[in-house]
C-alpha cells in the first residue's frame, strides 16, 4: 500500500461516519412522520405483533451502535496516523501531512496556511509521502497484505 492511500483511510472513515448519520436522521424523520387518523371508519384486522414504529426504532438503535462504533474505530487511526506522522523527521512534512490527511485540507489552503506558493506544497507533499513511506515501509507493506 502507498503511503498515500494509506493515510487517505482517515477521510474515508470520516465520509462513511457522515453518511451513517445523515442516514440515521432520516430514519429518525421517518418515526416522527406517521400518526394515527381516529376520525375514519375503524377497519378489524389481524393484530401485528410490532407497531410499524418498533422496526424503525431498532433500525435507529442498530444504526447508532454501529455509529459508534465506526466513531471508535475513526479515534484510534486517526491517533495511529497522528503518532506516524509526528515520527516523521521533517517539521514541514509533518505540518504538511497533518493539515492535508488528518484536518482534511486541499493542497491550495495547506499553501496558504504555511505561507508557500502552490507548487512549492504540491512538491513538497511529494516528498513528505516518500519520507512516511519510507519511514513506515514495514507498517505499509505489513497493511497491503491484509
Amino acid at each position: 500500500m502507498k503511503a498515500k492511500e494509506y493515510l487517505q483511510q482517515l477521510k474515508r472513515l470520516d465520509t462513511l461516519i457522515n453518511q451513517k448519520i445523515q442516514e440515521l436522521g432520516e430514519l429518525r424523520a421517518m418515526s416522527t412522520v406517521g400518526s394515527v387518523d381516529y376520525s375514519k371508519e375503524r377497519v378489524q384486522s389481524s393484530p401485528s405483533q410490532d407497531a410499524p414504529f418498533v422496526r424503525v426504532i431498532h433500525k435507529i438503535i442498530e444504526l447508532e451502535e454501529e455509529i459508534n462504533a465506526e466513531i471508535d474505530k475513526f479515534v484510534d487511526e486517526k491517533h495511529l496516523i497522528i503518532n506516524q506522522i509526528q515520527a516523521l523527521n521533517d517539521p514541514k512534512h509533518i505540518e504538511l501531512l497533518y493539515k492535508r490527511y488528518v484536518e482534511f485540507k486541499r493542497l491550495e489552503a495547506v499553501a496558504v496556511e504555511m505561507n508557500y506558493t502552490y507548487q512549492y506544497i504540491v512538491e513538497l507533499h511529494g516528498y513528505a509521502l516518500k519520507e512516511f513511506q519510507s519511514t513506515h515501509e514495514n507498517l505499509l507493506n505489513s497493511n497491503e497484505q491484509k
